[in-house]
């Protein structure tokens, strides 16, 4: 009996011990799952989101420890996704934009001495590593909830743990991206020399943005959510996730000729496995076996100067001052460096700048072919405007710039024909804010200075933070960091600002002069990042020019270093840039208030703002005359027939003929007589010849579309222009909810975190492409909402929950939707404890062309299916559809299967009502510049005499020969 009530109890006991066993592995699968699930959902962030943003302070930290975490912890944006069946889910930490800064906070400052471009707090962010670039991976769909999924997922999380601490010292933190090498690398830590050498392996892009660095105490932290989804409120917390890596294949490096050394170095053997061209491949280990032979660099320049340290001249000027113009003024020599598409802009600048006195050096980016035709059109009205024979394509913090200085004061001196006395660079985004003539006083006034400004800092830091230390070399249109350097003896090194006033006898002496100084610093700057912000400075430094030296640039820029520094260059530069925000009306003031001379502001776009730049203009110049036409409107080429439609995407080409359809039904539409008469009934004809974006009081209005049509009742061909508007989208719930702080919301590609809008106008967009959910807020107490989205065909494809503090504006985030996308009207839903807030809806249009050819069925069933099994994630979200009222429907999912295998007319009418739903023909004219025989249509107006069209008159921008007193504004 005693024996057994003993088993009894031993085997109750057994069963509880198992009972609990079991539970606790439960517990753990279940974690496991769900932080496996998020961290594979993760992808590539080419716009914003959890991963950009989070890439975006991981880029500023580098992933040490943070200055001010406490502060910034605080002002945190959380996103959490939604897993099925999981009744626990965590919230991410997002920065809103960008719009919060780690660093400690720093006093705003009127008139910024920050004129170099690498951010303020350089030694927060890490350039440590730039590993091999990796091809983005899409995870397969479901199986999530399956035992075998769950095992492998376990099985992995060991296996990454395990992973973690070996791969650490070689993770790139700043890239998000892992390096890794291949086998002879791993084996020996170099390339082997030889026709073919192993590079560095292609590493695994990790799927969550936490996991591409090393966890620092606030950066992986998670929080426990209680309210996931309405039906679940279980509460667990992740341990912190670690880094995934995967297996592939090494690289080969093929070269023409073998290198002529070793190459070890870990960032030159990065930069060899990511060039794209053989051609490249085969500069930078040349360049490599050179610098460490000891033949490539400086060891010791003669300096010049007959003082100690650095000179900095005092000048003074009184904007109010009662002196008669100069009696021998100077003549200045302005060199513009211009690019994109902006002409209009940039011909606002050159009235304000010209003069017959001044001589005008145009150098147009070689990728910028359209604007190239627009200035030297330009140059052939004005005999002292010139434009370069020659065309480089330069690229920020590469040596190109410099050697596109160089080259071009060397133009100048050779032209004996234009006397200058100094040299200004300017470029297309930059504006007077004082007159030419007040410019020309006060250079004659200071004729023998040197206006250059300075980083104001130690110079030991700024060697560190600007990259001198290191070796660069550019080629492929990519600044390439191949290793460390010493800066040569005997000379001091000075940088800041690219933008100077230089005088003549200093540009002749920089580009004539054969001494020590000038022919090794030539050396020295061309394998140095952003050389153009140092060179100048460094010569003029050390060379017996030196006590003509005013640390002043004679500018104000723009910096707000809280939006501006998002290392938004490393796509062409192995390093961590910033560039200045755009002025708006609300700057206006700072202009007036500079405590040193300023003449030259920077940055300004039209597209953007205009109104400042007209603000400007009156200011200088008075105002325009009462009416005059397109004052507050701005035009800016998208295309140009010139460019061929090469330079199109397919999803452009797609909606671009659809905009000329769309004008076509509205000409048709216009008549309402007589049905036979076909008087305004046309044809379309080939692709479009122009196309521009229209905005009106710095408001996107839409697009522009210029386009051949023949006409149904003469059989003539006629050019037409149309304008399309986009229809609204957001609307808030039915009835409002007491919910107010949301104040827009809208879907888009090209996020530009440092403007806080899409550049993508209008949201044109196809099946392959990568949208951002973009939300702005007024301020208010802090409040989590749920972001729902949901497809054509009422599938919801992604839903997370966003954690909005006290003082956030913006918060981006742009989940990982496998692609392609399904073709239609899609909807976004914004809840606040699950009621609607509001709503809006964007397009994913269908491919009427692919590789700008009509496309074919087997491509329309590829793209315009939907993603694999229709699965948009890994986790699937259909167990919300009746929670959030979202009913499936089959005739939906079958017409979306017929849809998807039409082309030719079919696949038009197909797109044609989809663009329908989502735009507007707003009106169409006629380009004749006669009208009457220009167009058979006879309530169609001529395009110059509609106030939106680009044919319009546009006084402001117009070129007119020069007035009595030299100017033409």
């Amino acid at each position: 009996m005693v024996g057994g009530s003993c088993a009894r109890r031993l085997a109750r006991r057994s069963r509880s011990a198992l009972i609990a066993a079991l539970t606790v592995l439960l517990v753990q699968t279940l974690i496991v799952w769900n932080f496996s699930s998020l961290d594979s959902g993760e992808e590539r962030e080419n716009g914003g989101g959890v991963a950009s943003n989070m890439r975006e302070k991981r880029d500023r930290v580098g992933g040490g420890g943070y200055k001010g975490s406490s502060e910034y912890m605080k002002r945190e944006v959380q996103l959490q996704h939604h897993p099925p069946q999981v009744k626990g889910t965590v919230r991410h930490i997002q920065q809103p934009d960008g719009y919060y800064s780690h660093r400690p906070k720093e006093k705003v400052r009127v008139d910024s001495n920050n004129e170099n471009s690498v951010p303020k707090d350089f030694e927060n962010i890490d350039n440590s590593n730039f590993g091999a670039r990796s091809q983005p991976q899409r995870q397969p769909p479901g199986g999530a909830n399956s035992n075998k999924h769950r095992e492998r997922l376990q099985e992995k999380a060991h296996a990454e743990q395990a992973t973690w601490k070996d791969n650490a010292p070689i993770l790139s933190r700043s890239s998000n991206e892992v390096l890794q090498y291949g086998r002879a690398v791993a084996q020996n830590g170099s390339l082997p020399v030889g026709p073919k050498a192993v590079g560095a392996g292609v590493g695994s892009r990790n799927h969550h943005s936490r996991s591409s660095q090393p966890q620092s105490q606030d950066q992986a932290q998670t929080y426990p959510q209680s309210q996931s989804h309405p039906q679940t409120q279980h509460r667990h917390q992740h341990p912190h996730q670690t880094r995934k890596q995967a297996t592939v294949a090494p690289l080969e490096v093929v070269y023409d000729q073998p290198p002529k050394c070793e190459i070890s170095g870990k960032e030159a053997i990065s930069a060899l496995s990511r060039a794209k061209t053989k051609e490249c491949r085969q500069q930078i280990a040349e360049v490599y076996c050179r610098h460490k032979e000891g033949q490539l660099m400086p060891e010791k320049v003669t300096r010049y100067c007959p003082i100690e340290g650095k000179a900095n001249a005092n000048v003074a000027w009184e904007e109010d001052s009662s002196e008669g113009p100069p009696s021998a003024p100077v003549r200045i020599a302005f060199v513009l460096v211009v690019h994109g598409r902006a002409s209009r802009q940039f011909q606002r600048l050159f009235k304000a700048i010209y003069h017959t006195s001044h001589y005008y050096y145009i150098h147009i980016d070689q990728r910028s072919n359209y604007l190239h035709r627009q200035v030297q059109d330009l140059a052939s009205q004005y005999p002292n405007v010139r434009v370069t024979p020659w065309r480089m394509a330069t690229i920020w913090g590469g040596a190109s710039l410099l050697t596109m200085y160089l080259r071009s004061m060397a133009d100048l001196i050779t032209m004996t024909d234009w006397s200058w006395d100094f040299f200004i660079n300017l470029s297309a985004s930059d504006y007077p804010i004082r007159t030419n003539s007040q410019l020309v006083a006060f250079l004659s006034k200071y004729r023998d200075m040197n206006f250059i400004k300075s980083h104001g800092r130690d110079n030991a830091r700024f060697i560190r933070k600007q990259g001198l230390d290191r070796l660069f070399f550019e080629c492929d249109t990519h600044m390439w960091r191949l290793g460390d350097r010493k800066i040569p003896e005997g000379i001091s090194v000075d940088g800041g600002s690219d933008w100077f006033l230089l005088n003549r006898p200093f540009v002749e002496y920089v580009i004539n002069s054969q001494d020590d100084l000038v022919t090794n610093m030539k050396r020295f700057y061309t394998y140095t990042l952003l050389p153009a912000e140092s060179f100048f400075h460094t010569v003029l430094e050390n060379s017996a020019h030196c006590e003509s030296m005013v640390d002043n640039n004679l500018r104000i820029t723009n910096w707000n270093r809280k939006l501006g520094c998002k290392c938004q260059y490393k796509h062409i530069v192995d390093w961590c840039g910033c560039s200045p925000n755009d002025f708006k009306p609300a700057d206006f003031h700072r202009f007036q208030q500079t405590a040193r001379p300023t003449f030259f502001a920077r940055k300004f776009e039209a597209s953007v703002n205009q109104e400042i730049v007209n603000q400007l203009d009156g200011y200088l110049f008075g105002p325009m005359p009462q009416g005059t036409p397109g004052l507050q409107a701005y035009w800016e080429s998208a295309f140009d027939e010139a460019d061929g439609v090469a330079t199109l995407s397919d999803t452009q080409l797609t909606l671009y003929h659809a905009f000329a359809r769309m004008g076509l039904a509205r000409a048709a539409a216009s008549l309402q007589g007589d049905p036979k008469d076909d008087s305004c009934r046309y044809f379309p004809m080939g692709h479009p010849v122009s196309v521009h974006l229209y905005f009106l009081s710095d408001q996107f209005q839409g697009y522009l579309v210029k386009h051949h049509a023949t006409n149904l009742a003469t059989s003539k061909l006629e050019t037409l222009e149309t304008w399309v508007m986009p229809r609204k989208t957001y609307k808030v719930a039915t009835p409002p909810s007491t919910f107010t702080r949301l104040q827009f919301a809208e879907i888009g590609t090209e996020w530009d975190a440092k403007e806080r809008m899409f550049r993508n106008f209008g949201g044109l967009m196809g099946p392959m492409d990568e949208t951002v959910g973009m939300q702005r807020w007024s301020k208010g107490p802090n409040v989590t909402v749920t972001v729902v989205w949901i497809d054509p065909t009422n599938v919801i494809a992604a839903t997370y929950d966003i954690l909005i503090d006290a003082s956030a504006e913006y918060t981006h985030y742009r989940p990982p939707l496998n692609q392609p996308l399904r073709p239609g009207v899609w909807t976004i839903r914004v809840l606040h404890h699950w009621s609607p807030v509001a709503e809006t809806r964007f397009l994913i249009s269908p491919l009427a062309y692919m590789k700008h050819q009509p496309i074919r069925q087997e491509d329309t069933l590829k793209l315009h299916n939907g993603p694999a099994k229709n699965s948009y994630m890994e986790q699937s979200f259909h167990g919300l559809n009746p929670v959030l009222n979202v009913p499936v429907h089959l005739g939906q999912v079958e017409q979306a299967k017929r849809n998807a295998a039409l082309t030719g007319p079919a696949l038009e009418h197909w797109v044609d009502g989809l663009v329908g739903a989502m735009w507007e023909a707003g009106d169409v004219c006629s380009t004749s510049m006669t009208g009457g025989p220009g167009t058979s249509c006879p309530v169609m107006q001529t395009c110059a005499k509609t106030p939106w069209s680009s044919l319009s008159p546009d006084p402001k921008s117009q070129l007119v020969p020069p007035h009595a007193d030299g100017r033409i504004r």
